[in-house]
């Protein structure tokens, strides 16, 4: 079994912003890949359970805010008897450049509240990822975070949401050590 989580604040005033990159990936893996939903409320989250080529497959998006996901995390780790080595977290990063997506099988927070928090909760830093970028700010980290990339970012950040979603598949069909090599 995997467990797919991708990292966002819920509601409409969060949406499109770069804070929310894990949600846009689960999105758009779900409309243009997969012709699913992920909207079955749960562990503090909405979550879809299905079958991926034949494989057993998770996909969360805690709806706890970004500084509390590894409630959710925990909660849906604990009830499906999931192991770490199960589980891929899905984030924006600020030290990429904005289209950059990096995959990681372990590491530390990095500054990154989501990530930081579940950490605590499965208490690891043993966790795989996908890191997509979304730029330095040249503001306030808060006010960038939250706020919405440029046209021009946009674009780009599209670009690696795409990839992300073939990431993610390639993922479930080859293992995260393959998609790593042929990601990175």
């Amino acid at each position: 079994m995997l467990l797919f989580v991708g990292l966002g604040n819920p509601g409409d005033n969060y949406e499109k912003t770069r804070h929310n990159m894990g949600f846009m990936a689960l999105d758009k893996l779900m409309e243009d890949h997969l012709g699913e939903e992920i909207n079955k409320k749960g562990f503090q989250g909405l979550y879809l359970k299905t079958i991926v080529h034949g494989k057993t497959v998770i996909f969360l998006k805690p709806q706890t805010y970004m500084n509390l996901s590894g409630q959710s995390v925990i909660e849906i780790m604990n009830f499906f008897k999931i192991k770490l080595d199960e589980l891929v977290v899905i984030y924006d990063d600020m030290d990429l450049e904005p289209g950059k997506i990096r995959i990681r099988k372990n590491g530390s927070a990095g500054g990154h509240n989501g990530i930081k928090n579940i950490i605590e909760h499965v208490k690891s830093q043993e966790i795989k990822r996908i890191r997509i970028g979304i730029g330095k700010a040249n503001i306030g980290v808060v006010d960038y975070v939250l706020g919405k990339p440029s046209s021009d970012d946009q674009l780009k950040i599209d670009a690696a949401l795409e990839k992300t979603c073939k990431a993610i598949i390639d993922i479930v069909d080859n293992g995260f050590d393959h998609t790593m090599n042929h990601f990175n």
